[in-house]
């Protein structure tokens, strides 16, 4: 994974028209660094974005600007978060700088607050996850952990979630993803099979809480997830920045319905 994705800051700019663009990179060159995100910028007042390292963590961060500039910080979004909950993948392996992780481009796209919950070896669902995760207030779930969970782990574990987060929050939506498609699966039977089993675990749970009365149940296929000409992936699981561009694509038509018919989501 490149050293700017895992430890890199990386800063993105709003433009006129109200959409964001990316403007400069921080890149890491050793454990302290002092990098020149942009220079030569017009002191016209915008709003900037920095996005921290995807996996790396900081004991500090300082910003700097010439004399005759200033910095403040925007108004804090009075709007419900997104939170996405997940494995590696949902962390942003391997994209390479932060911005261009699905979560920071879903971000981006719908201009609010996505909070990003992926941890790399993990997002396998466990009633103490639940029980913490049900303690935020998200406008959205968004479940994506299958990569890391296994046909029987599925089925032992979705459901308990999923009741444990409905009980704290009766009307929050859900969506439970599908893991995305092993881009060497079409030749490799087990990773085949471990798309198909996993899948059908979800499929079934998510059927028993539809019919069990759970509402605002959503359900995300995982076709169309990383495209289909082999260039989605690092290593057949994990995206590029072209995958991660592929994700957020799906990810933002099922969202941009739930959105639209949710009145907290103005």
């Amino acid at each position: 994974m490149a050293a700017t994705g895992v430890s890199g800051l990386d800063l993105y700019v709003k433009r006129d028209n109200g959409s964001w663009h990316w403007l400069g990179i921080g890149k890491p060159d050793s454990i302290e660094n002092t990098v020149t995100l942009a220079e030569g910028l017009s002191q016209s007042p915008r709003e900037y974005l920095l996005y921290l390292p995807l996996y790396n963590g900081i004991e500090f961060v300082k910003i700097g600007v010439p004399a005759s500039f200033m910095i403040e910080p925007v108004p804090s979004d009075p709007r419900k978060p997104i939170v996405f909950y997940g494995t590696s993948i949902t962390q942003g392996g391997c994209a390479s700088r932060p911005g261009m992780c699905t979560t920071a481009i879903l971000g981006r796209r719908f201009n609010r607050e996505f909070i990003n919950l992926g941890f790399s070896g993990n997002g396998r669902m466990e009633p103490e996850v639940a029980e913490l995760f049900a303690e935020l207030d998200p406008l959205v779930y968004f479940i994506d952990c299958l990569p890391n969970m296994a046909a029987d782990v599925v089925a032992a574990r979705v459901e308990p979630f999923v009741k444990i987060l409905r009980k704290a929050h009766p009307d929050t939506p859900i969506v439970l993803a599908e893991d995305r498609t092993y881009d060497d699966a079409f030749l490799i039977e087990n990773k085949r099979l471990r798309n198909m089993e996993s899948r059908k675990a979800l499929r079934i749970a998510y059927e028993n809480l539809l019919n069990s009365g759970t509402r605002n149940l959503y359900y995300q296929i995982a076709e169309g997830q990383l495209g289909d000409d082999g260039d989605g992936t690092v290593d057949s699981s994990h995206p590029t920045d072209l995958g991660f561009y592929r994700q957020a694509e799906v990810y933002q038509l099922i969202l941009e319905n739930i959105i639209k018919g949710s009145s907290s989501g103005l």
